[in-house]
């Protein structure tokens, strides 16, 4: 073994021993060692015991362990300390920013255990009351897991979005006659991003590819057959196919839709498409209605193009308010009346649900009983005074372990709505996770699941769930299903939306918002129901003010 691993094992030891509070002064001890090691002119490997005692900075008792690690590949201190810390936090320890001691703060203090749930915190504004955080920390630690996640090739669609639509931008201006627009996952509002595929198309074809390739547009641009290939700054790849203006819809339908769909559709023209004037027309040919993009995924929606049947998907404008909402009563930032307000003023809503914390999450202080009157007391005084715009009184209700509420039946009955979601424990199997939820979903007080997987895409896989026995739950006991539109959430996952649609169950796109920019994650929400095609006849928040009121009443007075 070299000296550099050997340091490295030396320095993870120093860093576990600080998280698990052992003597300070030994930690500084293995720290300096560490260092000292990975400096040294000449193999450790080579010393025995009696040398390395001798070495400035190491001493006898460090000197044991690196005999020990030479022989055996490890040391029994580590191992013990390994086996007493969650993997995710040992891997938070090697995020730029924050050291064993913020670490020992987020792991006991906030009941953080991975990276994952540490980047949701930072969204949530939930490490800026932690001692020795603000919210410069806070932000700095959000950006470099940002960084981290992407180096793995893969990206959220909101993450990247400003940049592509900057691209988009960029390219028009260097080709203003040109037939430009994005194709493959991030046209199909993929949830995850790979490879952003465009589809330039112009008069002048060898023209414009070789004004691209002599660009900086991209970097590292390189010819590829049609294809100008490079990346963004971040790392994202990118693949610019340039084509004839008269082809341009044709590659941009066969580059758009994934490969089954592509084939389906094809298969059923009847004739050749010779430089189609629209995807409209290819979808002519083969007996079918337009497709939208964001339905181009295998066969889900073939059968229905071609019966004519598609759903009209919901848009922006057919959402009239907006459900699952913190404020500073738990850890959101800003007050119910500031998100009243501007709800009311700026996004032109006529209602808001507030959906707090319920008691069990303390890292998100949530309300006692008592905070709960205070709380509904605070939003009857609002309603009074807001002119056109109504305030619902709910709560994010953690379902507890054995599937139960978070409070007793006479305070859950004060509530206009409930969310039920799972916060804690979240290490189950799928007959205990389905077997929770599906308690959770047939307690009477329940209108809507929260998240109901607790993903948290690129971070943390979702608990496993039997989809099929939840959503019928739901159906059976008319609970609605939540699309959490927070873009490290889009759960429930996409490709379940049309089972629960053909079940009778109600969705509802909730923007999880901790703040007022918050409610802009709406958007997400909405193209992920896009995707799963959600219309708004069946979506709880398109509802007006008045419907959702009775849906709400109708619903306790089934209790």
């Amino acid at each position: 073994m070299e000296n550099k691993p050997i340091a490295r094992k030396l320095r993870l030891l120093s860093q576990l021993m600080e998280l698990h509070e052992v003597n300070s002064f030994k930690v500084k001890s293995m720290a300096n060692a560490a260092f000292k090691v990975d400096k040294l002119p000449f193999p450790v490997k080579t010393k025995t015991t009696e040398e390395l005692e001798k070495i400035d900075g190491i001493g006898k008792s460090t000197a044991s362990k690196i005999t020990e690690l030479l022989q055996t590949g490890t040391m029994t201190e580590l191992e013990e300390l390994l086996e007493k810390t969650p993997q995710g936090v040992i891997e938070m320890m090697g995020i730029k920013g924050i050291g064993p001691k913020k670490v020992a703060v987020i792991w006991r203090e906030l009941g953080i255990e991975n990276i994952g749930e540490l980047f949701y915190a930072c969204n949530e504004n939930r490490l800026v009351e932690a001692k020795g955080f603000g919210l410069k920390t806070q932000e700095d630690i959000g950006k470099a897991i940002e960084f981290a996640m992407a180096s793995n090739g893969k990206f959220l669609y909101a993450h990247i979005e400003p940049e592509v639509n900057q691209l988009i931008d960029q390219l028009k201006s260097i080709f203003p006659n040109g037939l430009i627009d994005c194709a493959g996952e991030f046209r199909r509002c993929c949830e995850i991003i790979t490879k952003l595929v465009i589809v330039l198309g112009s008069r002048e074809e060898e023209m414009a590819f070789n004004t691209l390739l002599q660009s900086d547009i991209l970097e590292d641009l390189k010819a590829e057959g049609n294809h100008i290939v490079g990346k963004l700054h971040n790392g994202l790849q990118v693949s610019i196919v340039c084509i004839e203006k008269r082809y341009y819809y044709q590659e941009l339908f066969i580059q758009t839709g994934d490969n089954e769909h592509v084939k389906e559709v094809l298969s059923r023209t009847a004739d050749t498409i010779d430089q189609p004037i629209s995807e409209d027309l290819i979808y002519k040919k083969a007996g079918m209605e337009f497709i939208q993009p964001e339905l181009r995924e295998g066969m889900v929606f073939i059968e229905r193009a071609e019966k004519n049947t598609l759903p009209q998907l919901i848009t922006h404008h057919d959402l009239k308010g907006t459900l699952h909402n913190h404020s500073t009563w738990s850890d959101g930032i800003n007050t119910v009346e500031e998100m009243a307000l501007y709800c009311r003023d700026e996004l032109k809503l006529q209602y808001l649900g507030m959906c707090d914390h319920s008691k069990s999450a303390f890292y998100a202080k949530g309300l006692s009983i008592e905070r709960v009157l205070q709380q509904q007391e605070e939003i009857d005084h609002l309603n009074k005074k807001l002119n056109g715009f109504h305030i619902f009184k709910g709560i994010e209700s953690d379902i507890l372990y054995d599937g139960s509420l978070d409070y007793p039946d006479e305070i859950l009955k004060k509530f206009d709505f409930i969310v039920a979601s799972v916060h804690s424990i979240l290490k189950m199997d799928e007959e205990k996770a389905t077997s929770r939820l599906i308690k959770a979903i047939e307690n009477p007080f329940t209108t809507i699941i929260g998240h109901p997987t607790g993903r948290l895409l690129l971070s943390r896989n979702g608990y496993p769930i039997n989809y099929k026995k939840v959503i019928d739950a739901c159906a059976a006991n008319k609970v609605v299903i939540e699309i959490n539109a927070n873009p490290l959430r889009l759960d429930m996952d996409w490709r379940w939306h049309q089972y629960a649609l053909d079940r009778g169950v109600w969705l509802s796109i909730n923007p999880d918002a901790h703040r007022n920019e918050g409610f802009l994650d709406t958007r997400f929400g909405l193209l992920i129901a896009r995707k799963g095609g959600l219309y708004k006849e069946r979506c709880l928040n398109a509802l007006s003010l008045q419907e959702i009121n009775d849906f709400f009443t109708l619903k306790k007075q089934a209790k």
